[in-house]
């Protein structure tokens, strides 16, 4: 499967991923924006300690196929109010609304990067005030 880079513009501008800085007693966290990755001038670097960090192309790809996931919950985001995940209780169970759901956990991946695995936590701001509600 090829790479994937042909998002909307809005959703590609709102999504970035950050990661913890690998460096020894370094404490920065690595932060950009996914849409950006794909440029031929990209680089994440460690606000704090500098250290550069080149994705290669198995890194890229699957941080590619995350944000189309991201687009596809976007645009399924119309019947969002009637989907729900079922969790099952003591006595029956109770529908959380998958809305609800997107707006109240973090969302991260976790990769090997650099021979470690890393976790990438996934940050999108709402399209609209209405998003999600």
């Amino acid at each position: 499967m090829g790479a994937m880079n042909t998002v909307p513009g809005d959703l590609a501008d709102k999504a970035k991923i950050d990661f913890g800085c690998f460096e020894e007693g370094c404490d920065g966290s690595v932060s950009f924006r996914l849409a950006d990755m794909n440029s031929r001038t990209f680089q994440a670097v460690c606000p704090k300690c500098h250290r550069p960090y080149e994705l290669d192309a198995a890194l890229k790809e699957k941080l590619n196929r995350l944000l189309h996931l991201i687009d596809s919950i976007r645009e399924a985001e119309d019947i969002l109010g009637d989907c729900y995940v079922s969790v099952n209780v003591a006595g029956g169970s109770v529908r959380v609304p998958y809305a609800l759901l997107l707006t109240r956990l973090n969302t991260l991946i976790t990769l090997n990067y650099g021979g470690r695995s890393v976790d990438f936590h996934l940050r999108v701001e709402p399209s609209s005030p209405e998003t999600f509600r």
